[in-house]
């Protein structure tokens, strides 16, 4: 789902190739290594391959959210189909800077009505590491309900879901 979105603080918008600083910074931060991984994007280039290959790929959305008052970019939510999942996957990641300020939450919270407001989607699921405290604590927040434990390759993850209407 690309559009724009508004909410108090925040602009929400589709990623554009013109942020590769700010995909450079966020996917070198200590929290998207530790607990997303290595994307292997280590230059401008590497960033701009990187946001291409997502803008090519009409499975993955990802949006980017910015400051209002000062259009300062600090974090990202993605909305993937993912082959291995039968429900979109919806998630989130933010500049270490911009932590704590209730950002994300905001953020996501908005994009989650939006698709809610469509009543195309009846369930969205969101994946995490057992130990991403902060990301299981916002997904709580945001309503999804914990489902249990799956391995996708050599990780244990944690499953969460929230359903959003019935019956579509």
């Amino acid at each position: 789902m690309y559009r724009q979105i508004e909410t108090e603080r925040l602009l929400i918008r589709p990623i554009k190739i013109t942020d590769t600083s700010f995909i450079l910074d966020l996917l070198n931060s200590d929290g998207w290594l530790q607990f997303i991984g290595d994307r292997k994007v280590k230059n401008v280039a590497d960033a701009e391959k990187y946001i291409q290959n997502i803008l090519d790929n009409e499975k993955f959305y990802y949006s980017v959210f910015e400051l209002k008052e000062t259009k300062q970019t600090v974090g990202i939510i993605t909305f993937l189909y993912r082959d291995n999942q039968q429900f979109p996957d919806i998630g989130f990641a933010m500049l270490p800077e911009y932590d704590k300020k209730g950002y994300a939450l905001e953020a996501t919270k908005k994009y989650l009505e939006e698709i809610a407001n469509e009543k195309k989607i009846n369930k969205i699921i969101a994946i995490t590491l057992p130990d991403n405290s902060n990301s299981i604590r916002l997904i709580e927040r945001l309503g999804l309900k914990y489902e249990g434990k799956f391995q996708d390759k050599s990780e244990i993850l944690n499953l969460y879901s929230l359903t959003l209407i019935n019956n579509v």
